[in-house]
């Protein structure tokens, strides 16, 4: 280890932690994991399987559907490796680089889903202010091209964190709040000035999940306004109507992120644990829940859901 003065090195692993104040739990917590695992992935991975089936549903829409499923899989393959190493495996070491890259993509994954939300949004936006103009605006090149922008755009914005970090030097105790690895959680470590990996975080925050904030917001109320020009409550309804799942996906989504960013930046004074469940609601909750919300409220990927069914049932 290359050394940096008095007591001070450079960091050669994390120790990540489970809930130690939960002893004799251990089973269980396992048990839930696992069972929050399972429905994420296989419910993201159905979605898109049925999405590729159904030619119904090669509409832009499903399109960012899809993407929104691939993203949420990003997302709970970011964090398995190291929850079941730290709750399957009692292994909380981990190397500091795979740390690195895990919060990398950890945070690439989260800022991707906030673009997506958005795309969606401008989706909605289309389909109900401009219907008529909504084949020849939302084409397939023109969808390939928002993706490819929110993916390029999200990694842009994360790409510098890991480095930013690699360059600070470490001489406290490297143990981690949570069992993967977070910027929040990674910066309070280092001995050395961290202002920068504090601007540029806070840079990001405003300029990623700040900016889609208020376009999301911007769309919904061109979105309302438009559906308020309708004189029948019937057709009001019904227009609405294809606006919940992204809403409920919004929320889901959302409500987690600002959360977890107040508590971080303003409950330093905050018990532990309210870290812990915080980050585990923003990052496990929205992966399991849009798989549920989405085939709730979408009658072509129901219909397929319930023949699926019958058929393995034959």
């Amino acid at each position: 280890m290359g050394s940096f003065g008095t007591n001070i090195s450079r960091a050669t692993s994390f120790t990540l932690t489970g809930f130690p104040e939960m002893e004799g739990l251990d089973h269980w917590l396992t048990t839930l994991f696992l069972l929050l695992y399972a429905v994420s992935i296989l419910g993201n991975i159905l979605i898109l399987f049925i999405i590729k089936e159904r030619q119904s549903l090669h509409q832009p829409m499903y399109y960012f559907l899809s993407l929104l499923s691939v993203n949420d899989l990003g997302v709970s393959f970011s964090t398995l490796p190291t929850v079941l190493a730290a709750l399957c495996f009692h292994a909380p070491e981990t190397p500091f680089d795979a740390c690195l890259v895990q919060m990398f993509f950890i945070h690439f994954f989260s800022w991707t889903e906030s673009g997506i939300l958005l795309a969606m949004s401008y989706d909605r936006y289309v389909a109900i202010c401009n219907p008529l103009r909504y084949s020849t605006v939302l084409t397939d090149s023109y969808v390939t091209y928002m993706c490819v922008s929110v993916i390029i755009h999200s990694f842009c914005m994360v790409f510098p964190l890991p480095f930013l970090l690699k360059r600070l030097p470490f001489c406290k105790d490297n143990i981690l709040t949570h069992p993967y690895c977070l910027h929040p959680d990674l910066i309070h470590l280092p001995c050395g000035d961290t202002t920068i990996n504090s601007m540029y975080g806070l840079f990001i925050v405003i300029s990623a999940f700040g900016v889609d904030s208020v376009l999301i917001l911007l769309s919904y109320v061109l979105i309302l306004r438009s559906v308020l020009a309708i004189a029948s409550q019937e057709e009001r309804f019904k227009t609405l109507n294809t606006c919940v799942s992204h809403i409920c996906a919004l929320l889901v989504f959302h409500v987690p992120m600002v959360s977890m960013s107040m508590v971080h930046r303003f409950g330093k004074h905050a018990p532990e644990n309210v870290h812990k469940f915080m980050s585990i609601v923003f990052l496990f909750v929205p992966p399991m829940l849009n798989p549920i919300i989405y085939p709730i409220k979408t009658k072509e990927i129901r219909t397929r859901l319930s023949k699926m069914s019958l058929e393995a049932k034959l």
